[in-house]
């Protein structure tokens, strides 16, 4: 009588090098959001806001954890359930965690000629468990709410934005995810989006826009001036997300192989360039470079590589960079303030010009620029090409952009319901009384509370030149003598 074998941590279908890369550019990723964007938020707004606008990314990351686990990871990565939506269910048991990763709506078959009907290509099957699929799509997930969130810093009520990330992500990033990667119909129809130009970038932009709208403006006095509170901290930040971005694209091809080291290099290439294309615009055009352009402009660089970094080549990645530091920049500096609409929507970091334009322009080049062969190593509809590869190339170009109207749409409509049903319940804004305060009145806490605005200051108890200079003569002072107003 044979003996069962006993249950192994490394099963045949293991490949370490896949799970160790996967779990590595899940971790990369998930440092982007805690503490890149934490670091990013906290410091590139007003000082008044600096709690708040980092506790908002703080919360999202969390709370986007559980809803992933408990029932959206299968809504965008699981069986079929519509078109453009997987069937909910938890993620949470052994079961299903330890067994091999796929992604089960995404076997391919011919749909025209003599093999209509046919497999093309089979079901994802990735080398590694669940549990690393769930943790690196997590990720991805709740980096998308956190840019989203940009568009609202200053002013949206914590119980709102508390209220609004699991509904969003239930509704808007699910459907998402799964049309473009999961099995759902634009994935099937060949869109390509390598790692979120569509998903994350051009829906966190649309859907902060939208957001914006729906919640109001910031005081005239925030609007009108609201610099950062520390310059060299929001350079950290965007460090993080640049080098973060290592694992952003890097792990799309679900493998570490020839695609993720393209992707990789690309992304950089392409980072460089846009930064350096909006800081030579800005000294051009208003005589300095500024640290904040730079930033902006790797933001962007970053952004428009994503929809295509494992499908383009270098010299492609080197265009694309131009372009993303330039088209940005110039709906941010010159279409911004030419049209009302963007007046008087008040997207506080401009989430739209850095996300949304340049995600929408990094998927649209993509449809230019995508090369067969590095095609072939990721998408699973065959014959995949840009425009510029002739035979039938001029298609992708189309399918990249009925993609992008999708999200678009989507989110415009799905965004403005979930926050129509919130402000039922609850106000999307702060009360004016708590915006003229800021952190201490929302939270009870300062960012920098050292002698904070009309704190009295003990001479004898700061000021230890003048307590040397005088000795204990303080001692013998009435305390109204020793209380000195400090305005910061």
């Amino acid at each position: 009588m044979s003996v069962p074998s006993a249950p192994t941590a490394t099963p045949p279908w293991l490949d370490k090098g896949d799970n160790a890369w996967q779990m590595t550019a899940a971790t990369l990723v998930g440092l982007q959001s805690v503490p890149g964007l934490v670091i990013l938020y906290g410091s590139i707004v007003k000082k008044k806001w600096a709690v708040n606008s980092a506790f908002m990314a703080l919360y999202a990351f969390a709370a986007v954890l559980i809803c992933w686990v408990a029932w959206a990871y299968k809504m965008a990565f699981g069986k079929r359930l519509l078109p453009l939506w997987g069937k909910a269910g938890p993620a949470l048991y052994q079961k299903y965690l330890v067994d091999q990763a796929t992604l089960p709506s995404t076997a391919h078959f011919f749909k025209h000629g003599d093999h209509a009907g046919q497999l093309e290509t089979p079901m994802i099957q990735l080398l590694y468990p669940v549990a690393t699929m769930v943790y690196f799509q997590f990720v991805f997930a709740a980096i998308t709410v956190i840019l989203l969130a940009g568009s609202l810093l200053g002013r949206m009520s914590i119980l709102a934005w508390m209220i609004f990330v699991p509904l969003w992500v239930t509704f808007s990033y699910t459907i998402g995810a799964f049309s473009l990667w999961g099995g759902g119909f634009l994935f099937h129809w060949g869109v390509i989006d390598y790692s979120g130009g569509y998903v994350i970038h051009l829906s966190s932009g649309v859907a902060g826009f939208t957001a914006a709208y729906w919640v109001g403006p910031r005081l005239t006095k925030d609007r009108e001036r609201f610099p950062p509170n520390n310059i060299l901290l929001t350079l950290a930040g965007a460090g993080l997300l640049w080098l973060g971005w290592a694992g952003f694209n890097g792990g799309d091809p679900y493998a570490a192989n020839i695609d993720a080291s393209m992707a990789v290099l690309n992304t950089n290439i392409c980072a460089a360039a846009s930064l350096l294309t909006w800081t030579i615009i800005d000294a051009l055009v208003f005589g300095k470079p500024s640290v904040i352009g730079a930033v902006q402009g790797m933001i962007t660089g970053l952004v428009c590589i994503t929809p295509g970094a494992g499908v383009v080549q270098g010299w492609a990645a080197l265009v694309m960079g131009i372009a993303s530091g330039s088209i940005p920049w110039f709906t941010m500096m010159v279409v911004h303030k030419r049209f009302s609409l963007f007046q008087n929507i008040d997207d506080t970091l401009g989430v739209f010009h850095t996300h949304a334009v340049a995600g929408l322009l990094g998927g649209l080049l993509t449809g230019v620029f995508a090369e067969p062969t590095l095609c072939s190593f990721f998408v699973v509809v065959t014959n995949s090409r840009g425009a510029i590869y002739g035979s039938g190339g001029g298609q992708q170009l189309g399918r990249q952009l009925v993609g992008g109207l999708f999200i678009i749409g989507w989110n415009i409509v799905v965004t403005s319901l979930i926050l129509f049903v919130i402000q039922l319940f609850v106000p999307l804004r702060m009360p004016d009384d708590q915006l003229i305060i800021g952190d201490d009145a929302v939270h009870g806490e300062e960012a920098y509370a050292l002698w904070g605005d009309g704190e009295k200051f003990d001479i004898t108890q700061h000021n230890w030149e003048e307590k040397s200079k005088h000795g204990d003569e303080f001692n013998n002072e009435p305390q109204r003598s020793r209380q000195v107003t400090v305005e910061i």
